[in-house]
């Protein structure tokens, strides 16, 4: 976590997250339309990437759930295709984004949320998101070296974060 001054020099707490826009959503064309959202909500991209991710980055990434009976089919869903890595950031970047995209299952997840308006599969939910902010910091560095990611802060931060607020 990295912290900036604002416009009204007093510090602001500045959180990272990961997400991946999965082979679902390339496919589908959603890029644009997906980022457009999180920055829309006032989240800075600090890095960003089109790959394939092998199958062995996607066992270390997946680890928690080895042996899990979903595991092999989560491992070849996401090694099946192109998808986009990124680092989010900004304040409490981790809440907003996994709130932003929803329930697990687009069929469960509320309209207006990612899933909700994109989703209805139970196998191809799209995206991910890390859930905290120590396997956000474990899962940036999978993807990301230090020296890639950039840490700015847009000119409106302080119209969508107000320093009393954060």
């Amino acid at each position: 976590m990295n912290t900036r001054m604002n416009t009204q020099t007093e510090p602001i707490s500045m959180e990272r997250t990961l997400i991946i826009l999965k082979p679902d959503a390339i496919q589908r064309r959603l890029i644009g339309r997906l980022i457009q959202r999180f920055e829309d909500k006032g989240l800075a991209v600090g890095g960003i990437k089109l790959m394939c991710i092998p199958r062995e980055l996607a066992e270390r990434h997946y680890a928690p759930h080895k042996g899990k009976p979903f595991y092999p089919g989560l491992i070849n869903y996401i090694t099946s295709g192109p998808v986009v890595v990124m680092v989010l950031q900004g304040e409490r970047c981790i809440e907003i984004a996994r709130t932003m995209m929803g329930k697990t299952f687009g069929y469960e997840a509320a309209p207006g949320t990612i899933r909700g308006d994109f989703g209805a599969s139970r196998s191809f939910n799209l995206i991910h998101g890390s859930d905290a902010p120590e396997s956000a910091k474990t899962e940036i560095a999978l993807y990301f070296q230090e020296k890639e990611l950039l840490d700015y802060a847009p000119p409106d931060r302080s119209w969508v974060f107000p320093a009393n607020d954060v």
